[in-house]
This record gives structure tokens, C-alpha cells and sequence, in this order.
């Protein structure tokens, strides 16, 4: 693991611990038409994650309206301290889309991950996070038979792209992958950690794009 992404990661829990906030909760609906469950960064708070997950959610519902919407907090540590963080949240992920495949058949879904989340993405859909900071191996995957469900994966800050790794495969098109520049977290050699922060930014163009898969 190379210590400046260690570094940056372990900035990211110092940096947003102290924030508070106030989110909308999530939406609960049980069959919507589409799904958007989400894996925050690390030490992230907010009902999806304060930096990419709420602003990211609430700009995806106004791209796909009138569609139904539902959103999902993938139930993991997000702690650097865990060893087991990404695959506790890459077991969580696929359980879930599996439930709420089998509840709901006509529903869809647009995954979202940032930073440690995004390994947990990364996991799920069968691109191994092992090797990358805060990253782990893959313990489950979306079966494939539900891959057609999956309409969009959206990514911040991904830890695995810093180790020249990226979505390849049946998911690619369908993957937009945000790495801002000098984000040492996503970008290797790179120093600004501040643009790891930044992704807040790119919430309505990645709903766009989701928009454009559905």
C-alpha cells in the first residue's frame, strides 16, 4: 500500500468526522422503479454520505423524473480501522440487490460508490479492490443473470484506478468513473487531497448520464 494513499484516506475520516449535518432521509418505497443503493467513503456521514452520496441521490431523482426513486445506505463500517470493511460492504450490496430483485422484478438499479465505497462497488461487480487503499477481495458479486437490472454505476474517487485498475467488461458502458485531478486517492504521485473532496461537484453530470442508461 503506498503511505501517501494511506495518507489521504485517513485525512478523509479526520476530515468529515467533525461535520454535521442534516439529510433528507431516504426513500423507503419498496417496489420503485428505480433503485439507488449507495456505499459512502470513509468516515463519511450524512443518510447517503455528505460529499457524493446525498447530493448525488437527490440530482439522480431529478434526472429521472417522474420515475419512482429509492435509495439504499449499504450497511457497512467505512473504517480504516476494519480490516474487513470493503467486504462486509460488498456482502451487504449484492444481498441487497438481490432481495429487492426478487421483491421487486421490474425494478432497476444505479449503484453509487465514493472512495472506500467505491471498492465495495468495484466487488460487487466483479473488478477486485484487492491491492488498492482501503480496498480487500471480492467475497460476492451481482449474479448475472441480474446484471441487465444493473442501469448505471456511478464512481468517486475510485481507490483502484491509482493501481492502473478500472470497470472493463459487462459493465463498462454503463460506468462513469470520476477521478478528479491531483486526487492522490484515485491518481497516482498525485498530492491534492482537497479534489478528493470535491466530487460534490459532479452530481448532475453523473445523474445525466445515469439518465441516459435508464
Amino acid at each position: 500500500m503506498k503511505p501517501r494513499l494511506f495518507s489521504a484516506a485517513a485525512a478523509l475520516g479526520i476530515a468529515v468526522t467533525g461535520l454535521t449535518v442534516s439529510a433528507p432521509p431516504a426513500s423507503a418505497a419498496p417496489c420503485t422503479d428505480i433503485d439507488v443503493p449507495v456505499a459512502r467513503g470513509t468516515g463519511e456521514p450524512g443518510t447517503l454520505g455528505f460529499i457524493v452520496g446525498d447530493p448525488v441521490y437527490r440530482a439522480v431523482q431529478n434526472a429521472l423524473r417522474p420515475r419512482t426513486l429509492s435509495s439504499y445506505r449499504v450497511d457497512y463500517p467505512a473504517d480504516l480501522g476494519e480490516p474487513a470493511s470493503v467486504q462486509k460492504g460488498n456482502t451487504d450490496l449484492v444481498d441487497h440487490v438481490k432481495a429487492q430483485a426478487a421483491a421487486c422484478p421490474q425494478q432497476r438499479f444505479v449503484l453509487v460508490g465514493y472512495s472506500q465505497g467505491a471498492n465495495v462497488v468495484d466487488n460487487s461487480i466483479g473488478i477486485s479492490s484487492d491491492g488498492a487503499v482501503v480496498g480487500g477481495p471480492i467475497v460476492a458479486t451481482v449474479p448475472a443473470e441480474l446484471a441487465p437490472r444493473i442501469a448505471a454505476i456511478l464512481l468517486f474517487g475510485n481507490p483502484i484506478r491509482a493501481i492502473g485498475r478500472q470497470v472493463t467488461g459487462t459493465y463498462q458502458s454503463r460506468t462513469k468513473d470520476y477521478c478528479a485531478d491531483g486526487d492522490p486517492v484515485c491518481r497516482a504521485g498525485a498530492f491534492n487531497f482537497l479534489a478528493h473532496l470535491s466530487y460534490g461537484s459532479n452530481a448532475a453530470d453523473a445523474a445525466a448520464f445515469a439518465a441516459t442508461k435508464v
